[in-house]
């Protein structure tokens, strides 16, 4: 006779009760996977030429000896809107087998609300045609949503949730906050790894239920589950074999799924295929999401790290799908999803921030800082950057959830947030950014003509008019950064002084342009008369001008950190540069006019005369245009240093 009937000869039954929760339990992982199969099916009959799921990890992982299942969705079809499916009773019988093996734990009558409803599922799979399941069927079998008629998938939940229950009652032990039972005490270090990572994180859940773990052994198979929150749908589950730990993962939204895959593959995770297995069709406006992630360690001490890895993740995502509504307020979806995995990353998380107001805190120190940056209606990316509002709001909500840990006061949490804005819009340097940029491409456009003299390309017409074609391209590129700016100035009347500036730049990139393009009319058959000394005049004019632009890059670059921990050493230098930027105009300007002397002395030709000439005063109006703007970024800079100029 086998233990168990002894056992409950005797009539101790609460005796069997852990080892048919972790049978009950195995049951729950296949009865989930024979929904998945039935939603497989579903899909392959809808869509019968896309690429079919490949569930053999999900089959492995439920520990299933049933190999013709994964046949099955390839041979379902519908016909008549029925779904057909081959091995239906089959199908039906292991449903009813797992449903009563997830309820045997529950004999003694404790739920009998819970009794009944299993065996009016067990006579309903009974009664199902053989190979067909008609649309309401299909629904009664998979539908999650709560709040209409029962369905079997919803049992199975409200099994599982009341496994979990009964496990923590019946748990012999605590170890470091998890419920254990029959845990070999090999397998204690495992379950300790997990909970060091879990206890690490878990005051960021702060007053939020969740995280309640409990841990048993199965042979050489040591299973872990959490509860997360408190969604019955939101589980996770994890089993270590040798040094093989394999996660099995539930979610209702897609969204957070992919932020879980994300911070577990940063730590060694190989996910299925989940992406395409998403149940929204199947499940009404409830969404449910099934993956599993599989780490294959090294040796005990990778699996260890392993397991604090994945305990430590786990309150991320709590709450996390709130959060993220919240900051697509303030940052667009994207750039919403980018802060929580930072904050994430960084150990701090987003709950904190919720508590401590969440958006509204963000609103309002925005609203304080005043009309001048922030008009009603902004959103904060559209007035501080992309990334620079990411990174504000990274530090934000890493300050409230430490000081929620400090128990701080929300009021005086709210004057921190105020200030820490206040700090990134002094920091903030987008203004400058657009400026760069723009002079990136005016460099560009100077050192491609420099380049282009020193190869000799006024005699080589393709060459020069990939150049011509390629400044071109680069003056529009230029000529949308102006009009940005502008478009930033109708917003937000801070932003005046840089438009004015970057407009008058843009006429440094419309010199740079025409000479990009009189250049390949040269190299059209119009370098006639020029000899090494026009030719050396040229370069030399050139060079000058590149060497003007290289200045002016670097005074921008000096300009955007004045007045944020800017020395007297960068002071100097900034004078320095806009100096050596009058000086280049001024020599380009008698470089000019010995070109003109050497072009008349040397060539007869009129097009290569009036053309050179042409090309020599566009080089020169470039330093005369990079000139004025030194002149106003000067002032500019003085003005935000509180310095008259």
């Amino acid at each position: 006779m086998e233990k168990t009937s002894i056992v409950a000869s005797l009539g101790q039954m609460q005796l069997l009760r852990p080892a048919w929760i972790k049978v009950a339990l195995a049951a729950n992982d296949r009865l989930k996977f024979y929904l998945t199969i039935l939603q497989a099916a579903q899909a392959h009959a809808e869509r019968p030429g896309a690429l079919p799921l490949d569930l053999r990890r999900e089959y492995a992982a439920a520990r299933i000896d049933a190999p013709w299942l994964l046949d099955l969705p390839g041979a379902a079809f519908i016909e008549g809107g029925t779904l057909h499916i081959a091995e239906l009773g089959k199908l039906a019988e292991k449903l009813a087998e797992d449903l009563r093996l997830m309820a045997r734990p529950f004999q003694d009558g404790a739920q009998p609300a819970l009794l009944a409803r299993v065996e009016h599922w067990c006579a309903w799979l009974g009664g199902l045609d053989a190979g067909t399941l008609d649309a309401a069927r299909l629904r009664a079998l998979t539908s999650g949503k709560r709040g209409q008629d029962d369905s079997f998938h919803i049992l199975v939940m409200d099994l599982h949730k009341a496994l979990n229950q009964l496990a923590a009652e019946l748990s012999d032990e605590v170890l470091d906050g998890a419920h254990v039972w029959q845990l070999p005490e090999a397998q204690r270090p495992l379950v300790a790894a997990f909970m060091r990572g879990l206890n690490r994180t878990r005051a960021l859940k702060f007053s939020h239920p969740g995280l309640e773990t409990a841990a048993t052994g199965d042979g050489g198979r040591l299973l872990i589950q959490n509860d997360i929150g408190t969604n019955d749908a939101h589980v996770l589950v994890a089993q270590v074999e040798g040094l093989r730990l394999t996660l099995t993962y539930s979610d209702l939204h897609r969204q957070r799924f992919a932020f879980f895959q994300e911070l577990l593959a940063g730590i060694g995770a190989a996910w299925s295929g989940v992406e395409a297995r998403s149940t929204a069709g199947l499940n009404a406006d409830a969404a449910y999401h099934v993956g599993t992630a599989t780490f294959d360690c090294a040796d005990a001490a990778a699996l260890d790290q392993a397991l604090e890895g994945l305990g430590a993740r786990i309150v991320f995502l709590i709450d996390w799908n709130r959060a993220r509504k919240r900051l697509v307020q303030l940052v667009g979806k994207s750039g919403a999803v980018a802060v929580l995995r930072a904050c994430a990353e960084r150990e701090a998380g987003h709950i904190g921030w919720l508590e401590a107001g969440g958006e509204a805190l963000i609103f309002g120190a925005m609203e304080a800082v005043g009309s001048d940056y922030f008009r009603i209606g902004d959103r904060l990316d559209t007035v501080l950057g992309d990334a620079h509002a990411r990174d504000f709001l990274v530090e934000a909500l890493v300050l409230c959830s430490q000081a929620m840990l400090r128990k701080q006061p929300v009021s005086a949490i709210a004057d921190s947030v105020r200030a820490l804005l206040v700090r990134f819009i002094g920091r903030h340097r987008d203004e400058f950014a657009l400026l760069s940029e723009h002079a990136a491409f005016c460099h560009a456009m100077a050192e491609g003509i420099r380049d282009a003299l020193a190869h000799g390309h006024e005699r080589d017409a393709k060459a020069a008019e990939k150049l011509a074609e390629r400044a071109k391209a680069w003056e529009r590129q230029a000529d949308t950064l102006v009009m940005r700016s502008r478009e930033k100035a109708e917003r937000n009347p801070h932003w005046l002084p840089f438009t004015r500036l970057i407009e008058r730049a843009d006429d440094i990139a419309d010199a740079l342009e025409e000479a990009a393009f009189l250049f390949s009319l040269i190299a059209d058959g119009h370098h006639k008369g020029w000899n090494d000394a026009v030719r050396q005049g040229i370069q030399a004019l050139a060079e000058r001008t590149l060497e003007a632009t290289q200045d002016h890059v670097k005074a921008l670059a000096i300009a955007a950190m004045l007045g944020e921990g800017g020395d007297a050493a960068d002071h100097e230098e900034f004078i320095a540069v806009c100096w050596r930027v009058l000086n280049a105009e001024r020599q380009c300007d008698l470089l000019l006019r010995d070109i003109r002397r050497l072009l008349v002395r040397h060539v007869d030709d009129a097009a290569t005369l009036s053309l050179g000439t042409d090309f020599a005063a566009a080089l020169e109006q470039a330093t005369d245009a990079l000139l004025a703007t030194g002149y106003a970024m000067r002032d500019l800079a003085f003005s935000r240093m509180g310095m008259q100029a």
